[in-house]
């Protein structure tokens, strides 16, 4: 049984035991969605403070960089082990204390001078939102009622682009206004906040025990997943390396001081594409990539011919952020559907190679910067989209069955209903 199986039965169990109301728990739901909301603006902000931090800290911005890359390795590393290991114990204790590093880690940051301990604090902070990514997904299916878990899960991960799109173009902005500390003290104060909301809001519920009914590589073997994770992959390697150092680039068109400007044109468009992909997700799955892959491999482009040009920069970063918007429910979506009733360590792998990505993003970004100029960067992400663009032509899976979420999925025994076209769930 799965985790999301060993969710949906708590929840039945759950309900039916105290009388639990139908309604769905937003405010409990929020607040989980307000840890992933930390998480990924803790782990992308450097992005946005680059500069900030390498002239404090009197690093390269290329070691700056890195602080993103150990962040990545960190969850990466410690996922799935740290998933196994802590399955018996109870959730909310355990989502608290995940929360409390963020605390910790974030106030080092904030008030280090000294680059080799901030970098290990990132690691711990990585390893944290490992553990956090780990809990959310099966969190919100057990706090929610049995018709309404799928819509619960939805609100859960809505923290991941609302980070993208508007918390990093935010703490951009105050980093330049206040200080690049004072932005990471913020952040640990909201994280001290959320321990309160998690205490008194998010219930508690017990940990799991059951094995599950497969492995990564059986679900590596399921047809279709290979190339759903290749193309991950490369298209996310192509994001994190231009996104990591959008700093040194922007600042050949002049425009040092308006990161967080073009960081917010960026998060702004990439919400219409949150937008457009909820629309037409279910009928337009592999579509969807293709226009997701050609619009950011045009705007890289355009920002490569027109480095210089502070217009066409903004232009190229607007049909980045529309094209990057919706595309890891894409993902996550064709990762449940190639993986059948496996769909839930399908996510644990599209999270492994997310963040695999971001690790190599920051290290091959550091590596055309340094060797290059920052001005080769569009065109490094280029020539990964075409490699992208190639794994969805020929080796994408064809949707061959409905999976209409994996928490449904779970729910109703994960089987394949009818050859027509389905829909998916978010990360």
């Amino acid at each position: 049984m799965s985790d999301v199986d060993r969710a949906a039965c708590d929840v039945t169990s759950d309900a039916a035991g105290s009388g639990r109301s139908q309604r769905l728990p937003v405010a409990g739901l929020l607040v989980l969605a307000t840890c992933g909301f930390i998480t990924i603006l803790t782990e992308a902000l450097p992005a946005g403070l680059l500069t900030q931090m390498s002239d404090d800290l009197g690093v390269s911005e290329a070691l700056i960089g890195q602080f993103v890359t150990t962040y990545a390795i960190g969850s990466l590393l410690a996922a799935i082990p740290l998933a196994i290991v802590t399955r018996h114990w109870r959730r909310r204790p355990l989502l608290l204390l995940s929360i409390v590093c963020f605390v910790v880690v974030n106030t080092i940051t904030a008030v280090s001078t000294r680059y080799p301990v901030i970098l290990a604090a990132r690691f711990v902070a990585g390893v944290s939102a490992g553990v956090i990514w780990a809990l959310l997904a099966g969190y919100a299916a057990r706090m929610a009622p049995p018709h309404l878990r799928g819509r619960a899960i939805a609100i859960a991960m809505v923290g991941t682009p609302l980070a993208l799109s508007i918390g990093i173009p935010v703490g951009t902005w105050l980093g330049a206004s206040l200080g690049w500390r004072m932005t990471f003290g913020a952040l640990s104060a909201l994280a001290l906040a959320l321990t309160v909301g998690v205490r008194g809001i998010v219930p508690d519920f017990a940990g799991q025990s059951s094995s599950e009914s497969g492995g990564a590589m059986a679900t590596l073997r399921r047809p279709g997943l290979k190339s759903v994770l290749a193309a991950t992959f490369l298209y996310v390697l192509a994001h994190n390396l231009l996104y990591t150092y959008i700093a040194p680039f922007v600042a050949l068109s002049g425009g040092a001081n308006r990161v967080d400007a073009v960081l917010l044109v960026f998060g702004l468009t990439a919400l219409v594409g949150i937008g457009v992909v909820g629309l037409t997700i279910d009928s337009r799955l592999r579509q969807l990539l293709i226009a997701s892959t050609l619009l950011f491999a045009s705007g890289a482009l355009l920002m490569g011919v027109a480095a210089d040009q502070s217009v066409a920069v903004f232009a190229g970063v607007a049909v980045w952020g529309l094209a990057f918007g919706g595309v890891a429910t894409v993902f996550q979506t064709a990762s449940a559907e190639a993986a059948g009733e496996l769909a839930d360590i399908a996510q644990s792998l599209i999270v492994t190679v997310w963040n695999l990505a971001i690790a190599g993003g920051g290290v091959l970004g550091a590596m055309t910067i340094t060797s290059i100029g920052p001005g080769a960067l569009p065109w490094s992400a280029a020539g990964l989209l075409a490699m992208t663009f190639s794994v969805v032509i020929w080796t994408w899976p064809r949707r061959p069955c409905v999976i209409k979420g994996a928490l449904e999925s779970a729910r109703q025994g994960a089987e394949c209903r009818s050859p027509g076209m389905g829909s998916g769930h978010n990360r």
